[in-house]
């Protein structure tokens, strides 16, 4: 367990939290991007994790990168530490398993980055996105430039960035930036619930996430093979005997799978 990043469990629900917890705003400095990495790698090699849920807490989901380190950085050291940003967000990104952002207050920067490396984000009202990097006179390097598109859109992104503009949390799920709003008292709550459904899935959930992030990144006839790989994964899983039987016998949406 990290000094900065801390994974709780559930055990009845199987629901991890991964909490970011360096007050007073969660800047993430190299050594949490590490820990955020370490705690997704934990998470993964859990057996009684089944789903993820991101958070910073009631007050401040992350305010961004550690703006502190900045100076000591050159452009020889820079691509080492984009490795760095970049190689945290993927081990996060490719965990097998539903992961959700709770965001509240400020998730700006990295910390945006952060949040569109999970699958959902479930924003407060308080809440503000942005990537403000290029107030800074620098651009995003966590992901940014590649994940904001995906998820809001060629020109949008642009806008965003080229800007540093912040949104709000109702923009935010406007856009397509943010999936869910809720209050802040709810929050963590609804995600945690969300996390849960999720948790009592198939382990085919690993296998439709690995094709739909891989596939999209692959030429249609790429992806199509490999969706046909995973579909064939499938029938060698406990899981998938339990669904199938638990359909003949009783109908849809009874079975009670194991995640193996």
């Amino acid at each position: 367990m990290g000094e900065f990043v801390r994974l709780d469990v559930d055990a009845e629900t199987r629901v991890g939290t991964l909490r970011l917890e360096r007050p007073p705003m969660n800047a993430l400095s190299l050594q949490v991007w590490r820990e955020i990495a370490g705690a997704a790698d934990e998470a993964t090699e859990r057996d009684d994790v089944r789903a993820l849920v991101v958070t910073g807490g009631p007050k401040v989901f992350a305010a961004g990168a550690d703006i502190k380190e900045f100076p000591t950085w050159t452009a020889e050291e820079a691509p080492r530490i984009g490795a760095i940003l970049q190689r945290s967000l993927d081990t996060l990104a490719r965990v097998p398993m539903v992961t959700i952002a709770a965001i509240t207050g400020y998730a700006l920067g990295g910390g945006c980055e952060l949040a569109m490396a999970c699958d959902f984000r479930f924003v407060a009202h308080n809440a503000k996105l942005g990537q403000p990097e290029i107030l800074l006179g620098i651009i995003p390097g966590a992901g940014g430039t590649q994940r904001l598109p995906r998820l809001v859109g060629l020109s949008k992104a642009k806008e965003l960035i080229l800007s540093g503009r912040m949104v709000d949390a109702t923009e935010a799920v406007e856009i397509g930036l943010a999936d869910e709003l809720h209050s802040v008292d709810e929050l963590e709550a609804a995600a945690a619930a969300a996390a849960a459904r999720y948790a009592a899935g198939p382990y085919a959930i690993g296998l439709a996430k690995r094709a739909i992030e891989d596939g999209t990144e692959q030429p249609l006839d790429q992806g199509l093979r490999l969706e046909t790989a995973m579909f064939a994964a499938c029938f060698a899983t406990e899981d998938a005997r339990t669904g199938i039987a638990s359909f003949i016998e009783n109908g849809p949406g009874k079975a009670e799978f194991t995640g193996r």
